[in-house]
């Protein structure tokens, strides 16, 4: 028998074979019907994700997701509702989807109290009954406090059907008095709102005034006065300073809500005033008392004011052969004229007992204070006296005794002061003033680790914004 050749393995039908042919050709036809069948419905079936998504199962199958991504093939406007089903007792094509308008809600109406403003007026004004109020008055003793309003207070109200359904007013800073209407009447609360403080600093270099200086740096009416209060042991805000002086101050802003309500106290400064520099930080003792100190501790305080005044100019100075401005003779001036409106605090240059409190020849209305067995002050040309007080009062450092005028001898509103030691006149500028008592030794401690980053942080503002400044004021730079 002889081996099979390659060429013998013919697959061609042969010719005497005529119906395989046919079998051929049909198969042929066959599997490519089902093959574009199969190409066509694969084409027209959405792809985009079943394969992708589907999921192995523990039998062979693939598990299509329960939800399959959105397709976009059918697209809805964002606006228009999905479709509501028929009512069962109504035909498809009759059903209708009815609008829905919301209720407008109230809204919160915000009232300023102005002056001769009362509770019922404001009732009045906004359409609520006499009745209404009673009832937000007898809802609670809290609500009590809306008997006393005071001109810039505000209160928030929300009204509804002429009822009021609910009332915010702050009774102080950091308390709110809450009123809301319930099911059985005005409940009410005083809600703490958390107060946040917050540290900023201002600089500025003085041209004119201190007042001027700190109203271009930004700081308020009362920050000025303090930051003069501070100092003002050591520096005659009226006649010491000079154009070309400086400061900086940090200080603290009170914020309620994330909105600032006021200014808070200074917690650090630092003035140049004639090339010389002064200090001062603030540190709360174990009592909660806050008071000032040079970053050694030294209190800021002297036994003294320098200046029973706010900061005025000097009109006339300590001068032992003045020339009176009214009798025309030669009469020392042993004291120091204040200028200023009629009407001006003076303060008690430090603690004692009055003396005299009346009527003094040429110095008009006069207080006179005793201070310890050295120390003695005058006060003249009054235009009143702080009440209260008469000759024998106990009065405080800093404590309003009267106000400026031009009673007796005086060409125009001024405040005379003399300042006496062992009965002798003192020029009040310049004399030396007793120091007040530093920390004591056993809270040093304690202030040094709460003062430092505070005098770090003058250190750095005087390096680099003061230092600027005075550059630019040298140079004649804005």
């Amino acid at each position: 028998m002889r081996p099979t050749r390659i060429k013998d393995l013919d697959f061609k039908p042969r010719s005497s074979r005529p119906w395989r042919k046919l079998a051929c050709k049909r198969l042929h036809w066959i599997a490519a019907g089902f093959l574009g069948a199969s190409a066509l419905l694969f084409l027209l079936s959405p792809q985009d994700d079943a394969a992708a998504v589907a999921r192995p199962t523990a039998n062979g199958y693939l598990e299509l997701p329960l939800e399959l991504p959105a397709r976009d093939t059918v697209r809805r406007a964002p606006d228009i509702p999905a479709p509501v089903a028929a009512s069962a007792t109504e035909p498809a094509a009759a059903a209708s989807v009815e609008p829905v308008i919301a209720a407008e809600e109230p809204e919160w109406q915000l009232v300023e109290v102005r002056p001769g403003d009362s509770l019922a007026k404001i009732f009045s004004n906004l359409g609520l009954s006499a009745k209404n109020m009673y009832e937000v008055l007898a809802a609670g003793e809290a609500a009590k406090t809306l008997t006393r309003l005071y001109p810039g207070e505000q209160l928030r109200l929300l009204i509804d059907d002429a009822r009021l359904q609910a009332l915010r007013y702050a009774v102080d800073e950091s308390v709110t008095l809450h009123i809301d209407l319930e099911e059985n009447g005005y409940t009410t609360a005083l809600v703490a709102v958390p107060l946040e403080h917050h540290l900023a600093y201002k600089t500025a270099i003085i041209e004119s005034s201190l007042y001027a200086a700190g109203k271009s740096a930004g700081l308020s009416d009362a920050l000025i006065m303090q930051l003069a209060e501070i100092f003002g042991w050591d520096i005659d805000f009226a006649l010491d300073i000079r154009a070309g002086d400086a400061f900086v101050v940090i200080h603290e802003e009170v914020y309620r809500d994330g909105e600032k309500i006021r200014d808070g106290n200074i917690v650090a400064a630092e003035f140049l005033n004639r090339g010389r520099s002064y200090r001062a930080v603030a540190f709360v003792d174990e009592e909660g008392n806050r008071d000032y100190y040079t970053p050694d501790g030294k209190s800021m305080r002297k036994a003294f004011l320098r200046s029973p005044v706010d900061f005025r100019r000097i009109s006339s100075g300590f001068n032992p052969n003045r020339l009176h401005p009214v009798l025309g003779t030669k009469r020392p001036h042993r004291g120091v004229d204040y200028a200023a409106p009629t009407g001006t605090p003076i303060r008690a240059a430090g603690d004692g007992k009055i003396v005299h409190l009346g009527w003094k020849g040429g110095y008009g209305r006069t207080i006179i204070i005793q201070h310890g067995s050295r120390y003695s002050t005058l006060y003249a040309h009054m235009s009143g006296y702080a009440k209260g007080l008469k000759q024998g009062s106990r009065v405080r450092q800093g404590q309003i005794i009267g106000y400026v005028g031009s009673s007796g001898l005086a060409t125009g509103p001024h405040l005379h002061y003399e300042f006496l030691v062992d009965g002798v006149h003192r020029n009040p500028v310049t004399v030396p003033l007793p120091e007040a008592q530093p920390i004591a030794k056993h809270l040093l401690p304690a202030f040094l680790e709460q003062t430092a980053p505070l005098v770090a942080q003058l250190d750095v503002l005087s390096r680099t914004e003061i230092a600027l400044r005075l550059q630019q004021h040298s140079t004649g730079e804005n």
